[in-house]
Protein backbone atom coordinates (compact mmCIF):
# COMPACT_ATOMS: atom_id res chain seq x y z
CA UNK A 1 0.00 0.00 0.00
CA UNK A 2 1.56 3.09 -1.05
CA UNK A 3 1.64 6.22 1.28
CA UNK A 4 0.85 8.42 -1.41
CA UNK A 5 -2.68 6.28 -2.35
CA UNK A 6 -5.38 8.82 -3.22
CA UNK A 7 -7.78 6.91 -1.18
CA UNK A 8 -5.69 6.88 1.92
CA UNK A 9 -5.16 10.26 1.83
CA UNK A 10 -8.69 10.96 2.05
CA UNK A 11 -9.71 8.89 4.53
CA UNK A 12 -6.62 10.41 6.63
CA UNK A 13 -7.81 13.96 5.95
CA UNK A 14 -11.62 12.97 6.62
CA UNK A 15 -10.83 11.10 9.45
CA UNK A 16 -8.41 14.36 11.04
CA UNK A 17 -11.39 15.96 10.55
CA UNK A 18 -13.66 14.25 12.50
CA UNK A 19 -11.25 14.16 15.73
CA UNK A 20 -10.87 18.13 15.33
CA UNK A 21 -14.69 18.48 15.44
CA UNK A 22 -14.45 16.47 18.90
CA UNK A 23 -11.72 19.04 19.97
CA UNK A 24 -13.97 21.99 19.16
CA UNK A 25 -16.66 20.36 20.67
CA UNK A 26 -14.73 19.76 23.79
CA UNK A 27 -14.70 23.35 24.57
CA UNK A 28 -18.27 23.64 24.44
CA UNK A 29 -18.86 20.40 27.03
CA UNK A 30 -19.24 21.82 30.55
CA UNK A 31 -21.70 19.75 32.21
CA UNK A 32 -23.35 15.77 31.57
CA UNK A 33 -26.17 17.14 30.04
CA UNK A 34 -23.57 19.00 27.44
CA UNK A 35 -22.36 15.58 27.42
CA UNK A 36 -25.28 14.01 26.49
CA UNK A 37 -27.55 16.03 25.15
CA UNK A 38 -25.46 19.25 23.87
CA UNK A 39 -27.13 21.17 26.39
CA UNK A 40 -30.36 21.01 24.21
CA UNK A 41 -29.07 23.07 21.46
CA UNK A 42 -29.22 21.69 17.93
CA UNK A 43 -31.10 23.53 15.60
CA UNK A 44 -33.30 22.45 12.90
CA UNK A 45 -30.48 21.69 10.62
CA UNK A 46 -28.24 19.85 12.80
CA UNK A 47 -31.67 17.99 14.79
CA UNK A 48 -32.18 16.33 10.91
CA UNK A 49 -29.07 15.28 9.62
CA UNK A 50 -27.89 14.27 12.71
CA UNK A 51 -31.22 12.02 13.38
CA UNK A 52 -30.33 10.80 9.49
CA UNK A 53 -26.71 10.15 9.83
CA UNK A 54 -27.02 7.90 13.18
CA UNK A 55 -30.07 6.02 11.36
CA UNK A 56 -28.91 5.01 8.48
CA UNK A 57 -25.27 2.93 9.01
CA UNK A 58 -23.26 1.42 6.33
CA UNK A 59 -26.91 -0.95 5.18
CA UNK A 60 -27.02 2.63 3.50
CA UNK A 61 -24.48 2.21 1.15
CA UNK A 62 -23.25 -1.40 1.11
CA UNK A 63 -26.51 -3.39 1.99
CA UNK A 64 -29.38 -2.34 0.22
CA UNK A 65 -27.22 -1.37 -3.16
CA UNK A 66 -26.41 -5.03 -2.92
CA UNK A 67 -29.76 -6.33 -2.64
CA UNK A 68 -31.15 -4.41 -5.28
CA UNK A 69 -28.56 -5.31 -7.35
CA UNK A 70 -29.10 -9.13 -6.70
CA UNK A 71 -32.80 -9.19 -7.22
CA UNK A 72 -34.44 -5.96 -8.39
CA UNK A 73 -36.93 -3.54 -7.21
CA UNK A 74 -39.04 -5.87 -4.94
CA UNK A 75 -35.81 -5.33 -2.36
CA UNK A 76 -37.03 -1.73 -2.19
CA UNK A 77 -40.35 -2.43 0.27
CA UNK A 78 -37.85 -1.82 3.18
CA UNK A 79 -37.42 1.55 1.82
CA UNK A 80 -40.60 2.70 1.59
CA UNK A 81 -41.73 1.38 5.26
CA UNK A 82 -38.43 3.10 6.37
CA UNK A 83 -39.39 6.56 4.87
CA UNK A 84 -42.93 5.60 6.33
CA UNK A 85 -41.92 4.99 9.84
CA UNK A 86 -39.63 8.03 9.93
CA UNK A 87 -42.03 10.55 8.89
CA UNK A 88 -44.92 9.77 11.59
CA UNK A 89 -42.03 9.63 14.34
CA UNK A 90 -40.81 13.08 13.73
CA UNK A 91 -45.25 14.06 13.52
CA UNK A 92 -46.13 12.16 16.36
CA UNK A 93 -43.48 11.57 18.52
CA UNK A 94 -40.33 14.75 18.24
CA UNK A 95 -41.70 17.58 19.28
CA UNK A 96 -43.91 16.30 21.85
CA UNK A 97 -40.46 13.92 23.11
CA UNK A 98 -38.68 17.26 22.94
CA UNK A 99 -41.16 19.17 25.73
CA UNK A 100 -42.37 15.74 27.76
CA UNK A 101 -38.75 15.10 28.28
CA UNK A 102 -38.09 18.86 29.91
CA UNK A 103 -41.56 18.98 31.57
CA UNK A 104 -40.17 15.24 33.49
CA UNK A 105 -37.18 16.45 35.40
CA UNK A 106 -35.47 17.81 32.29
CA UNK A 107 -34.58 13.75 31.49
CA UNK A 108 -31.25 13.04 29.35
CA UNK A 109 -32.02 9.23 28.92
CA UNK A 110 -34.75 7.48 27.73
CA UNK A 111 -34.51 5.55 30.88
CA UNK A 112 -34.36 8.79 32.84
CA UNK A 113 -37.81 9.81 30.78
CA UNK A 114 -39.51 6.82 31.97
CA UNK A 115 -38.98 7.20 35.11
CA UNK A 116 -39.87 10.78 35.73
CA UNK A 117 -42.59 10.26 33.73
CA UNK A 118 -44.09 7.27 35.33
CA UNK A 119 -42.77 8.20 38.67
CA UNK A 120 -41.05 5.25 39.26
CA UNK A 121 -39.35 5.40 43.08
CA UNK A 122 -38.18 1.69 42.48
CA UNK A 123 -35.95 2.05 39.90
CA UNK A 124 -37.25 -0.82 38.11
CA UNK A 125 -38.46 1.01 34.57
CA UNK A 126 -35.11 2.96 34.70
CA UNK A 127 -33.45 -0.94 35.44
CA UNK A 128 -34.92 -2.57 33.10
CA UNK A 129 -34.98 0.06 29.99
CA UNK A 130 -31.52 0.79 30.89
CA UNK A 131 -30.41 -2.84 30.48
CA UNK A 132 -32.33 -2.91 27.78
CA UNK A 133 -30.31 -0.07 25.90
CA UNK A 134 -26.93 -1.79 26.66
CA UNK A 135 -27.39 -5.34 25.85
CA UNK A 136 -28.89 -4.48 22.08
CA UNK A 137 -26.71 -1.46 21.48
CA UNK A 138 -23.37 -3.15 22.61
CA UNK A 139 -24.09 -5.76 20.05
CA UNK A 140 -24.70 -3.25 17.55
CA UNK A 141 -21.75 -1.26 18.40
CA UNK A 142 -19.89 -4.68 17.31
CA UNK A 143 -21.45 -5.16 14.10
CA UNK A 144 -20.56 -1.30 13.52
CA UNK A 145 -16.41 -2.10 13.96
CA UNK A 146 -16.86 -5.03 11.65
CA UNK A 147 -18.46 -2.94 8.89
CA UNK A 148 -15.77 -0.38 9.70
CA UNK A 149 -13.30 -3.40 9.28
CA UNK A 150 -14.54 -4.41 6.57
CA UNK A 151 -14.06 -1.29 5.22
CA UNK A 152 -10.19 -0.74 5.63
CA UNK A 153 -9.68 -4.64 5.06
CA UNK A 154 -10.72 -4.38 1.47
CA UNK A 155 -9.36 -1.01 0.29
CA UNK A 156 -6.13 -0.88 2.02
CA UNK A 157 -5.47 -4.56 1.99
CA UNK A 158 -4.61 -4.77 5.94
CA UNK A 159 -4.85 -7.32 8.17
CA UNK A 160 -8.41 -7.84 9.83
CA UNK A 161 -6.98 -7.54 13.24
CA UNK A 162 -5.09 -4.13 12.27
CA UNK A 163 -8.75 -3.16 10.40
CA UNK A 164 -10.61 -3.43 13.23
CA UNK A 165 -8.71 -1.16 15.55
CA UNK A 166 -8.26 1.85 12.49
CA UNK A 167 -11.81 1.64 11.50
CA UNK A 168 -12.86 1.55 15.49
CA UNK A 169 -10.10 4.41 16.99
CA UNK A 170 -11.29 7.47 15.61
CA UNK A 171 -15.06 7.04 16.20
CA UNK A 172 -13.97 6.54 19.89
CA UNK A 173 -11.95 9.12 19.79
CA UNK A 174 -13.97 12.13 18.90
CA UNK A 175 -17.24 10.76 20.54
CA UNK A 176 -14.72 10.02 24.29
CA UNK A 177 -13.48 14.01 23.90
CA UNK A 178 -16.34 16.38 22.58
CA UNK A 179 -19.58 14.03 23.60
CA UNK A 180 -22.91 14.47 21.94
CA UNK A 181 -22.25 17.98 19.82
CA UNK A 182 -19.16 16.19 18.68
CA UNK A 183 -21.45 13.35 17.65
CA UNK A 184 -24.08 15.42 16.23
CA UNK A 185 -21.84 17.84 14.32
CA UNK A 186 -20.02 15.22 12.35
CA UNK A 187 -22.91 13.31 11.57
CA UNK A 188 -24.12 16.92 9.92
CA UNK A 189 -21.04 16.54 8.08
CA UNK A 190 -21.10 12.69 7.42
CA UNK A 191 -25.00 13.07 6.30
CA UNK A 192 -23.94 16.16 3.68
CA UNK A 193 -20.76 13.73 2.46
CA UNK A 194 -23.01 10.62 2.39
CA UNK A 195 -26.30 12.57 -0.08
CA UNK A 196 -23.69 13.58 -2.22
CA UNK A 197 -22.40 10.00 -2.92
CA UNK A 198 -25.53 8.71 -3.37
CA UNK A 199 -26.31 11.51 -5.85
CA UNK A 200 -23.30 11.84 -7.57
CA UNK A 201 -22.44 7.80 -8.11
CA UNK A 202 -26.28 7.01 -9.99
CA UNK A 203 -25.90 9.87 -12.74
CA UNK A 204 -22.04 8.86 -13.35
CA UNK A 205 -23.32 5.07 -13.98
CA UNK A 206 -26.32 6.46 -15.69
CA UNK A 207 -23.82 8.49 -18.19
CA UNK A 208 -21.50 5.56 -18.15
CA UNK A 209 -24.27 2.76 -19.75
CA UNK A 210 -25.59 5.29 -22.06
CA UNK A 211 -28.30 7.23 -20.47
CA UNK A 212 -31.95 6.22 -18.97
CA UNK A 213 -33.30 3.95 -21.99
CA UNK A 214 -30.19 2.52 -23.19
CA UNK A 215 -29.57 1.29 -19.11
CA UNK A 216 -33.25 0.63 -18.81
CA UNK A 217 -32.95 -1.93 -21.74
CA UNK A 218 -30.01 -3.76 -20.64
CA UNK A 219 -31.67 -3.94 -16.85
CA UNK A 220 -34.98 -5.68 -18.74
CA UNK A 221 -32.44 -7.68 -20.96
CA UNK A 222 -30.38 -9.08 -17.94
CA UNK A 223 -34.31 -10.07 -16.07
CA UNK A 224 -37.40 -8.87 -16.91
CA UNK A 225 -38.33 -9.56 -13.87
CA UNK A 226 -36.03 -6.64 -11.94
CA UNK A 227 -38.43 -3.83 -12.34
CA UNK A 228 -40.94 -6.01 -10.78
CA UNK A 229 -41.82 -5.10 -7.01
CA UNK A 230 -43.79 -8.14 -6.61
CA UNK A 231 -41.13 -10.60 -7.52
CA UNK A 232 -40.40 -13.73 -5.11
CA UNK A 233 -42.93 -11.43 -2.68
CA UNK A 234 -45.51 -12.74 -1.00
CA UNK A 235 -48.07 -10.09 1.58
CA UNK A 236 -46.56 -11.52 4.62
CA UNK A 237 -43.07 -10.59 2.85
CA UNK A 238 -44.41 -7.19 1.91
CA UNK A 239 -45.61 -6.22 5.31
CA UNK A 240 -42.41 -7.96 7.32
CA UNK A 241 -40.14 -5.43 5.05
CA UNK A 242 -43.01 -2.21 5.68
CA UNK A 243 -42.52 -3.24 9.76
CA UNK A 244 -39.37 -1.93 9.38
CA UNK A 245 -40.47 1.54 9.76
CA UNK A 246 -42.12 0.28 13.19
CA UNK A 247 -38.69 0.23 14.86
CA UNK A 248 -38.16 4.23 14.63
CA UNK A 249 -40.78 5.12 17.41
CA UNK A 250 -37.90 3.26 19.68
CA UNK A 251 -34.29 3.36 18.43
CA UNK A 252 -32.70 5.79 21.77
CA UNK A 253 -30.09 7.72 19.72
CA UNK A 254 -32.70 8.75 16.92
CA UNK A 255 -35.08 10.04 19.40
CA UNK A 256 -31.89 11.47 21.61
CA UNK A 257 -32.28 13.92 18.76
CA UNK A 258 -35.54 15.00 18.98
CA UNK A 259 -34.23 15.74 22.96
CA UNK A 260 -31.61 18.11 22.10
CA UNK A 261 -33.17 19.88 19.74
CA UNK A 262 -33.36 23.70 20.88
CA UNK A 263 -37.02 24.24 20.92
CA UNK A 264 -40.43 22.56 19.80
CA UNK A 265 -40.52 25.52 16.91
CA UNK A 266 -37.03 23.74 15.17
CA UNK A 267 -38.61 20.49 14.97
CA UNK A 268 -40.90 21.24 11.55
CA UNK A 269 -38.43 22.55 10.09
CA UNK A 270 -35.92 20.02 10.83
CA UNK A 271 -38.85 17.39 9.83
CA UNK A 272 -38.51 18.47 6.49
CA UNK A 273 -34.79 18.55 6.26
CA UNK A 274 -35.02 15.44 7.04
CA UNK A 275 -37.37 13.78 5.22
CA UNK A 276 -35.66 15.29 2.32
CA UNK A 277 -32.37 14.19 3.25
CA UNK A 278 -33.77 10.44 3.74
CA UNK A 279 -35.63 10.27 0.50
CA UNK A 280 -33.14 11.63 -2.03
CA UNK A 281 -30.65 8.95 -0.20
CA UNK A 282 -32.61 5.96 -0.26
CA UNK A 283 -33.85 7.00 -3.38
CA UNK A 284 -29.67 6.84 -4.89
CA UNK A 285 -29.20 3.74 -2.74
CA UNK A 286 -31.65 2.02 -4.86
CA UNK A 287 -30.55 3.61 -8.63
CA UNK A 288 -27.21 2.61 -7.64
CA UNK A 289 -27.62 -0.91 -7.28
CA UNK A 290 -30.26 -0.75 -10.05
CA UNK A 291 -28.34 0.82 -12.44
CA UNK A 292 -25.68 -1.44 -11.52
CA UNK A 293 -27.41 -3.85 -12.87
CA UNK A 294 -27.07 -2.63 -16.15
CA UNK A 295 -23.29 -1.84 -16.10
CA UNK A 296 -21.66 -5.05 -14.74
CA UNK A 297 -23.84 -6.50 -17.23
CA UNK A 298 -22.31 -4.81 -19.93
CA UNK A 299 -18.63 -5.06 -18.13
CA UNK A 300 -18.39 -8.43 -17.33
CA UNK A 301 -14.81 -8.18 -17.24
CA UNK A 302 -15.16 -5.82 -14.13
CA UNK A 303 -17.89 -7.89 -12.30
CA UNK A 304 -16.17 -10.50 -10.36
CA UNK A 305 -15.77 -8.49 -7.27
CA UNK A 306 -19.36 -7.48 -7.39
CA UNK A 307 -20.49 -11.48 -8.11
CA UNK A 308 -18.55 -12.77 -5.45
CA UNK A 309 -20.46 -10.43 -3.11
CA UNK A 310 -22.59 -8.21 -4.28
CA UNK A 311 -22.74 -5.53 -1.12
CA UNK A 312 -19.37 -4.09 -2.74
CA UNK A 313 -21.38 -2.66 -5.95
CA UNK A 314 -20.84 0.82 -4.65
CA UNK A 315 -17.47 0.66 -3.87
CA UNK A 316 -16.88 -1.28 -6.97
CA UNK A 317 -18.22 1.63 -9.37
CA UNK A 318 -16.97 4.14 -7.14
CA UNK A 319 -13.55 3.22 -7.85
CA UNK A 320 -14.17 2.49 -11.48
CA UNK A 321 -15.96 5.36 -12.35
CA UNK A 322 -14.29 7.93 -10.60
CA UNK A 323 -10.64 9.97 -10.14
CA UNK A 324 -8.80 8.17 -7.66
CA UNK A 325 -9.54 11.36 -4.97
CA UNK A 326 -12.94 11.60 -6.24
CA UNK A 327 -13.47 7.81 -4.80
CA UNK A 328 -11.35 8.80 -2.06
CA UNK A 329 -14.36 11.14 -1.16
CA UNK A 330 -16.83 8.72 -2.13
CA UNK A 331 -15.52 5.49 -0.08
CA UNK A 332 -15.13 8.43 2.90
CA UNK A 333 -18.71 7.94 2.54
CA UNK A 334 -19.23 4.51 3.72
CA UNK A 335 -17.22 5.29 6.29
CA UNK A 336 -19.11 8.21 7.60
CA UNK A 337 -22.62 6.01 7.31
CA UNK A 338 -20.42 3.58 9.64
CA UNK A 339 -18.53 5.93 12.19
CA UNK A 340 -22.40 8.37 12.27
CA UNK A 341 -24.11 5.59 13.54
CA UNK A 342 -21.28 3.60 15.94
CA UNK A 343 -20.75 7.10 17.64
CA UNK A 344 -24.36 7.67 18.74
CA UNK A 345 -24.12 3.82 19.76
CA UNK A 346 -21.30 4.54 21.88
CA UNK A 347 -22.78 7.43 23.48
CA UNK A 348 -26.74 6.39 24.42
CA UNK A 349 -24.38 3.24 25.74
CA UNK A 350 -22.30 5.70 28.05
CA UNK A 351 -25.59 7.86 29.40
CA UNK A 352 -27.05 4.92 30.44
CA UNK A 353 -24.12 3.82 32.28
CA UNK A 354 -23.65 7.30 33.48
CA UNK A 355 -26.98 9.08 33.99
CA UNK A 356 -28.94 5.79 35.06
CA UNK A 357 -26.82 3.59 36.87
CA UNK A 358 -23.43 6.02 38.30
CA UNK A 359 -25.33 8.60 38.91
CA UNK A 360 -28.76 7.15 40.03
CA UNK A 361 -27.33 4.43 42.29
CA UNK A 362 -23.80 4.96 43.02
CA UNK A 363 -22.40 8.38 43.29
CA UNK A 364 -26.04 10.92 43.37
CA UNK A 365 -23.83 14.04 44.88
CA UNK A 366 -21.43 13.41 42.14
CA UNK A 367 -20.06 16.70 40.75
CA UNK A 368 -20.84 17.75 37.01
CA UNK A 369 -17.00 17.67 35.89
CA UNK A 370 -16.93 13.88 37.74
CA UNK A 371 -20.19 12.85 35.81
CA UNK A 372 -18.73 13.79 32.19
CA UNK A 373 -15.92 11.79 32.89
CA UNK A 374 -17.43 9.18 33.95
CA UNK A 375 -19.10 9.31 30.43
CA UNK A 376 -16.04 9.97 28.62
CA UNK A 377 -14.52 6.52 30.58
CA UNK A 378 -18.09 4.63 29.90
CA UNK A 379 -17.05 5.23 26.27
CA UNK A 380 -13.98 3.38 26.53
CA UNK A 381 -15.71 0.67 28.41
CA UNK A 382 -18.42 -0.22 25.70
CA UNK A 383 -16.16 0.89 22.69
CA UNK A 384 -13.49 -1.96 23.81
CA UNK A 385 -16.37 -5.17 25.21
CA UNK A 386 -17.33 -3.71 21.41
CA UNK A 387 -14.50 -4.82 19.55
CA UNK A 388 -13.92 -7.98 21.72
CA UNK A 389 -16.97 -9.05 20.31
CA UNK A 390 -16.04 -7.88 17.46
CA UNK A 391 -12.66 -9.85 16.57
CA UNK A 392 -14.33 -12.48 16.03
CA UNK A 393 -16.26 -11.26 12.41
CA UNK A 394 -18.29 -14.42 13.01
CA UNK A 395 -18.78 -14.86 16.50
CA UNK A 396 -22.74 -15.64 16.80
CA UNK A 397 -23.34 -12.77 18.70
CA UNK A 398 -23.21 -10.67 15.52
CA UNK A 399 -26.25 -12.76 14.45
CA UNK A 400 -28.62 -10.66 17.00
CA UNK A 401 -28.17 -7.66 15.36
CA UNK A 402 -30.76 -8.77 12.75
CA UNK A 403 -33.08 -8.29 15.83
CA UNK A 404 -31.65 -5.77 17.75
CA UNK A 405 -33.86 -2.75 15.35
CA UNK A 406 -36.97 -5.25 16.39
CA UNK A 407 -35.99 -5.69 19.66
CA UNK A 408 -35.71 -1.72 20.15
CA UNK A 409 -39.08 -0.90 18.50
CA UNK A 410 -41.51 -3.83 20.25
CA UNK A 411 -39.66 -2.99 23.57
CA UNK A 412 -39.54 1.03 23.39
CA UNK A 413 -41.59 1.86 20.44
CA UNK A 414 -45.22 1.61 21.66
CA UNK A 415 -44.26 2.96 25.33
CA UNK A 416 -42.47 6.12 23.95
CA UNK A 417 -45.40 7.13 21.28
CA UNK A 418 -48.08 6.01 23.68
CA UNK A 419 -46.34 8.07 26.81
CA UNK A 420 -46.44 11.71 24.78
CA UNK A 421 -50.00 10.79 23.23
CA UNK A 422 -51.92 9.46 25.90
CA UNK A 423 -51.91 11.04 29.61
CA UNK A 424 -54.11 8.08 31.07
CA UNK A 425 -50.67 5.72 30.61
CA UNK A 426 -49.41 4.53 33.94
CA UNK A 427 -45.86 2.63 35.10
CA UNK A 428 -46.97 -0.82 35.19
CA UNK A 429 -48.19 -0.27 32.06
CA UNK A 430 -44.69 1.38 30.77
CA UNK A 431 -43.35 -2.04 32.35
CA UNK A 432 -45.61 -4.13 30.81
CA UNK A 433 -44.57 -2.73 27.22
CA UNK A 434 -41.49 -2.92 27.70
CA UNK A 435 -41.37 -6.48 28.78
CA UNK A 436 -44.18 -7.71 26.90
CA UNK A 437 -42.71 -6.17 23.38
CA UNK A 438 -38.84 -7.13 23.98
CA UNK A 439 -40.37 -11.24 25.00
CA UNK A 440 -42.27 -11.43 21.96
CA UNK A 441 -39.86 -10.75 19.79
CA UNK A 442 -37.07 -13.07 21.16
CA UNK A 443 -40.06 -16.14 21.17
CA UNK A 444 -40.89 -15.09 17.85
CA UNK A 445 -37.75 -14.37 16.54
CA UNK A 446 -36.61 -18.13 17.98
CA UNK A 447 -39.54 -20.30 16.26
CA UNK A 448 -39.97 -18.23 12.98
CA UNK A 449 -43.82 -17.76 13.21
CA UNK A 450 -45.42 -17.44 10.14
CA UNK A 451 -42.71 -15.98 8.36
CA UNK A 452 -43.42 -12.44 9.40
CA UNK A 453 -40.88 -10.32 10.88
CA UNK A 454 -40.63 -10.07 14.40
CA UNK A 455 -41.17 -6.61 15.25
CA UNK A 456 -44.93 -6.32 14.08
CA UNK A 457 -46.30 -8.77 16.59
CA UNK A 458 -43.89 -7.00 19.44
CA UNK A 459 -45.40 -3.83 19.09
CA UNK A 460 -49.01 -4.90 18.53
CA UNK A 461 -48.81 -7.03 21.54
CA UNK A 462 -46.52 -4.27 23.42
CA UNK A 463 -49.46 -1.49 22.67
CA UNK A 464 -52.13 -3.86 23.74
CA UNK A 465 -50.40 -4.93 27.11
CA UNK A 466 -49.96 -1.10 27.94
CA UNK A 467 -53.46 0.04 27.34
CA UNK A 468 -55.16 -3.16 29.44
CA UNK A 469 -52.51 -3.01 32.57
CA UNK A 470 -52.98 1.10 32.15
CA UNK A 471 -56.91 0.58 32.15
CA UNK A 472 -56.28 -1.73 35.61
CA UNK A 473 -54.92 1.29 37.56
CA UNK A 474 -54.69 4.72 37.10
CA UNK A 475 -52.06 7.73 37.10
CA UNK A 476 -51.66 10.16 39.83
CA UNK A 477 -52.11 13.88 39.99
CA UNK A 478 -48.91 14.95 39.65
CA UNK A 479 -48.49 12.86 36.35
CA UNK A 480 -51.63 14.28 34.53
CA UNK A 481 -50.21 17.75 35.52
CA UNK A 482 -47.13 17.55 33.85
CA UNK A 483 -48.88 15.74 30.32
CA UNK A 484 -51.00 18.52 30.37
CA UNK A 485 -48.13 21.51 30.94
CA UNK A 486 -46.12 19.44 28.29
CA UNK A 487 -48.92 18.98 26.03
CA UNK A 488 -49.93 22.99 25.94
CA UNK A 489 -46.53 23.62 25.47
CA UNK A 490 -46.73 21.81 22.75
CA UNK A 491 -49.61 22.84 21.21
CA UNK A 492 -48.46 26.96 21.68
CA UNK A 493 -44.81 26.17 20.37
CA UNK A 494 -44.91 23.96 17.33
Amino acid sequence: MSVSNPTLITFVIYIAAMVLIGLMAYRSTNNLSDYILGGRSLGSVVTALSAGASDMSGWLLMGLPGAIYMSGLSESWIAIGLIIGAYLNWLFVAGRLRVQTEHNGDALTLPDYFASRFEDKSGLLRIISAVVILVFFTIYCASGIVAGARLFESTFGMSYETALWAGAAATIAYTFVGGFLAVSWTDTVQATLMIFALLLTPIIVLLATGGIDTTFLAIEAQDPSNFDMLKNTTFIGIISLMGWGLGYFGQPHILARFMAADSVKSIANARRISMTWMILCLGGTVAVGFFGIAYFSANPDLAAPVTENHERVFIELAKILFNPWVAGVLLSAILAAVMSTLSCQLLVCSSALTEDFYKTFLRKSASQVELVWVGRAMVLVVALIAIALAANPENRVLGLVSYAWAGFGAAFGPVVLISVIWKDMTRNGALAGILVGAITVIVWKHFELLGLYEIIPGFIFASLAIYIVSKLGSPTHGMLQRFAAAEADFRLNK
